[in-house]
């Protein structure tokens, strides 16, 4: 089942998701939902362990929504990795009860990595750091696309 944003509610930790048949890049919002940060990468290990690792993911960081990138075509029309990832965020709400949203990730990837190889990072430390930044370029972009019409922050006191 696929909620709207609007459906959902605005506070609260969200996850984004960089969906992989072997990993899974996470990131994870603040409770406002104005910064994410990279969480993990993590390595799949069978229905029975993931489902494992994400409810306890929405146990220990409170999580309240899953966004779950989606890797389009550049027209827009989605891949057979879209539908790779619709299925698993349907997977990932019934097995955790936290509803999923979907959001476009062209170029999440191909950001992710740029930005690594700026850093000079190895090839290995880019292997073990690309999708969980790629999930963080994903939620941020979600995160912005969704704080329009917020009330401004308040000022900071002196």
């Amino acid at each position: 089942m696929t909620h709207s944003p609007e459906d959902m509610a605005t506070s609260g930790r969200v996850a984004g998701i960089d969906y992989g048949t072997v990993r899974i890049g996470i990131a994870v919002s603040d409770p406002n939902r104005t910064i994410a940060s990279p969480y993990e990468n993590y390595t799949r290990r069978g229905r029975d362990h993931d489902a494992r690792r994400f409810r306890r993911l929405v146990e220990e960081e409170r999580i309240q929504l899953f966004v779950v990138g989606l890797p389009v075509h550049l027209d827009g029309r989605e891949s057979e990795k879209s539908r790779e990832a619709r299925q698993f965020g349907q997977w990932i709400e019934t097995t955790t009860g936290v509803p999923v949203a979907y959001f476009d990730e062209r170029f999440t990837s191909a950001e992710a990595e740029r930005f690594l190889l700026d850093a000079q990072l190895t090839k290995k430390r880019r292997r073990q750091r690309l999708d969980m930044l790629a999930a963080q370029i994903m939620l941020s972009a979600y995160l912005e696309s969704r704080g329009k019409g917020r009330l401004p922050p308040e000022p900071l006191e002196d």
